[in-house]
């Protein structure tokens, strides 16, 4: 489970955290944006849909973008989990299959959009999104199994954005359109790049 170790949340002092009220908290704040939206959340709202005080709520998060960025790591964790497969096609279309379905089904992925849109605007959201982004991390995952069989897969952020960038532009932009064939082809153009020497 996801415990921001490296947030600003989990540096507060203080009882520790308990965690079937973590759980309460993550579980309001999924079911509230699927409900109200990003734009109606509240604290306060978050506290009292989880059964817990509005104390405890700051005790452990700022504010509500922390939240939802805790939850959509917590839930990614085990939603984009893709296993290996016979190749790093299969392994890599598995995985954005998983990111496609975590973007437009899951509470988590509907979070994660809001968090990306709030940090358009807000530079707090876009400092929290740019430190810990479950898309990047999932993908990381992936990447590192693969890199012996991809000599070409560049270092870091680029390999994830190269990987996720179309299946999330297709989302944000383009929502409810046929994805029918766009993986499978973006899948096999990457390998005709990554596959090559190391640039």
């Amino acid at each position: 489970m996801c415990d921001m170790s490296d947030g600003r949340s989990a540096e507060r002092i203080g009882r520790p955290r308990s965690e079937r009220a973590r759980v309460a908290v993550l579980q309001a704040v999924d079911d509230m944006l699927v409900e109200q939206g990003y734009a109606a959340l509240t604290m306060k709202g978050i506290a009292e849909r989880a059964g817990v005080g509005r104390q405890t709520v700051y005790r452990w998060w700022n504010n509500k973008a922390e939240i939802l960025m805790e939850a959509s790591l917590h839930d990614a964790e085990d939603e984009l989990i893709a296993p290996p497969r016979g190749s790093s096609a299969a392994e890599l279309v598995s995985f954005l299959e998983l990111v496609e379905r975590f973007l437009t089904v899951s509470p988590a992925g509907l979070a994660y959009r809001s968090l990306l849109g709030e940090a358009q605007n807000d530079p707090e959201v876009a400092r929290l999104v740019g430190e810990r982004d479950p898309l990047g991390e999932s993908a990381a995952v992936v990447l590192d199994r693969l890199r012996d069989s991809l000599p070409g897969v560049p270092d870091g952020r680029t390999a994830a954005a190269e990987l996720v960038g179309p299946v999330l532009y297709r989302v944000l932009v383009q929502p409810g359109a046929p994805a029918t064939g766009l993986i499978a082809r973006h899948v096999e153009h990457l390998l005709g790049i990554w596959s090559g020497p190391e640039s």
